[in-house]
């Protein structure tokens, strides 16, 4: 007899006081929480069943990075061009009467493979993995917030380029549009943190990462900043991780009137995907975002992916980096 998924769905609340609780007990925990920062899952260590959920961090990653050969059939159905065009200018519309800088534009994409949500988790390789039964699996390159003895660090992430273009790290680091949204997010996240944190600074701008996929490799862009917690922080992690909610790279700029326009724009609901899960070892916390995300809907398989759109955006290159981010990373 299948049992059924044990765990149950908590508010904002509830996940908030949890995390505090459970923080500042020193206890290990698990947390989920979706895009919109209203529901979610924390489950302590003792109570973790891997008949329903398996996870790993970038901790993990780095120890078990392994190599592995897996078979995979991948056929995708996205969003017609004529459907996505009306999203994509909507958006532009917003940001050319000032009410965005940066919207990120994300859409859902039909797909069929030979594996199930269990099997690439399992020969996914990515620094974020999860996997909820019957629920969702993410292979995610995507930190959100690391805390480590009391220093909190955030990687956005924006930017990505096929590797075997010629000139690839170079094209996409001189690109205009792309520097201008990488800063506009950078900028967003010091800000961010600088709500919990004292010192925040940018310590690494505009670095390359090289991410193998299905489609052959990609090059991503990322930054790294940093800024010093309170002393007390393990007291209240749940509203340290609130405030930080959504997170700026999937969201955008300035961040409340950005996700009004998302909202219209995308028609159909994130749910879990661009949220955050992370792992609460009793002292330090790592934490990805909730991106290259697969999710069964019934009998069907549906990714969710998208991109950011500023005002130096062009349609169909927006539509071509939807479409090229529905990968898995497989070795």
């Amino acid at each position: 007899m299948t049992r059924h998924f044990p765990y149950t769905l908590l508010n904002r609340i509830q996940l908030q006081q949890q995390i505090n609780r459970l923080s500042a007990s020193g206890v290990p925990f698990l947390f989920i929480i979706n895009y919109k920062a209203t529901a979610g899952y924390v489950i302590p260590t003792g109570e973790l069943d891997s008949q329903f959920i398996r996870f790993q961090t970038e901790t993990e990653y780095q120890q078990n990075k392994k190599e592995t050969k897996r078979l995979l059939n991948w056929q995708t159905y996205p969003i017609p061009l004529k459907n996505y065009q009306p999203k994509f200018n909507y958006v532009q519309e917003q940001i050319h009467k000032g009410n965005s800088f940066l919207v990120n534009l994300t859409q859902p994409t039909e797909v069929q493979t030979n594996l199930s949500l269990f099997d690439l988790y399992n020969f996914g390789s990515a620094k974020y993995k999860l996997w909820l039964s019957r629920k969702f699996t993410v292979l995610s390159p995507e930190t959100f917030v690391k805390i480590q003895d009391g220093v909190i660090s955030s990687f956005p992430m924006k930017g990505t380029i096929d590797a075997a273009l010629p000139n690839a790290e170079s094209v996409i680091l001189s690109d205009p549009k792309e520097k201008a949204e990488h800063a506009t997010i950078v900028d967003l996240i010091r800000n961010d943190l600088s709500m919990v944190a004292g010192n925040v600074k940018v310590v690494r701008y505009r670095y390359i990462d090289q991410l193998s996929t299905n489609k052959g490799e990609l090059l991503q862009v990322s930054s790294e900043i940093t800024g010093n917690l309170p002393e007390n922080y393990h007291q209240k992690l749940g509203d340290i991780l609130f405030s930080l909610l959504p997170a700026g790279s999937i969201s955008g700029a300035p961040k409340p009137k950005t996700l009004e326009i998302i909202e219209k724009a995308e028609g159909y609901e994130r749910d879990f995907y661009t949220g955050i899960f992370g792992w609460f070892d009793g002292k330090n916390l790592d934490s990805g975002v909730m991106i290259r995300f697969i999710e069964q809907q019934a009998d069907q398989l549906v990714f969710k992916s998208g991109g950011g759109i500023t005002s130096q955006s062009e349609l169909e290159k927006e539509y071509e980096e939807l479409i090229q981010k529905v990968y898995v990373p497989l070795h």
